[in-house]
């Protein structure tokens, strides 16, 4: 390492990544970007030790995955944003890490979590793979998969998928697909319905437990009939458009003698 203290540093974070100790990973990863800063390593430029590259590398990509299971997204796209430099632009010079793809492939979830689905496309034709192999990384076709059944309203196959995940972080990202998606769902069945059975609603809204559904309902100011079973939608006060027919009618007769006038 550049230096022995950040040799150190990268020791204890490998052990404390590795025993799932969020707190002090982050205080680490903190003191180890700026240690990297410090040494030209975060953004690295011209002739930089090779064994340098790769634990910078290394540092990062734990700080990608940190920030997932943190679920602080804007730290996410940080890390992802400088790992570029040694994904493209020292790609023919360092080995192929085992986390890349798992880290590109988390970016491509994202991006559907935020709707960006054009920036999903153009990310997925800029990856360094043939389009032919692309279905058999499963990190990538995961993502491509989720896209696919978004598009097509397949939202039970987007929900099984939590659990064909390829990673454990890839979790979090279609759990906050599916907070949206149950929003959709839930705005037409208020549209749709009065009311419904708790059961048809649980499954509709694809909710394991009458618990969760009862703590949804109760976000979304639905009434819960638990003797009877049943949820109650609230209705948004909507506006009664009224004609006021008689002023029409007299208008319109008012017109008439005018015209009459004229001709």
């Amino acid at each position: 390492m550049a230096t022995t203290a950040l040799g150190t540093l990268y020791s204890q974070l490998q052990q404390a990544f590795a025993s799932s100790d969020l707190l002090q990973t982050g205080q680490l990863l903190a003191k180890l970007k700026v240690g990297l800063i410090t040494a030209g390593l975060l953004v690295p430029q011209g002739d930089v030790n090779f064994n340098d590259l790769v634990v910078a590398r290394e540092i990062l990509e734990i700080g990608a995955f940190w920030s997932i299971r943190t679920r602080d997204i804007p730290s996410f796209d940080r890390y992802f944003s400088q790992l570029q430099t040694f994904y493209n632009d020292y790609s023919s010079v360092l080995p192929p890490s085992p986390r890349e793809y798992p880290i590109r492939g988390l970016n491509l979830i994202r991006l559907l979590t935020q709707n960006r689905i054009a920036d999903f496309h153009t990310t997925l034709e800029a990856l360094p793979l043939p389009a032919d192999s692309l279905a058999s990384n499963p990190y990538i076709s995961h993502p491509i998969n989720l896209e696919q059944w978004l598009m097509e309203g397949s939202y039970s196959k987007v929900w099984n998928a939590r659990e064909e995940a390829p990673a454990e972080e890839y979790k979090f990202f279609v759990d906050s697909l599916m907070g949206t998606i149950r929003n959709e769902i839930a705005s037409c069945e208020e549209a749709a319905y009065n009311s419904l059975p708790i059961k048809d609603a649980a499954t509709l809204l694809f909710f394991r437990t009458q618990q969760e559904v009862l703590l949804y309902a109760q976000q979304r100011g639905w009434q819960v009939d638990l003797t009877g079973g049943t949820i109650a939608f609230t209705k948004k006060g909507e506006e009664k458009l009224e004609i006021p027919k008689d002023k029409l009618i007299t208008a319109n007769l008012q017109y008439a003698r005018e015209l009459e006038m004229i001709v």
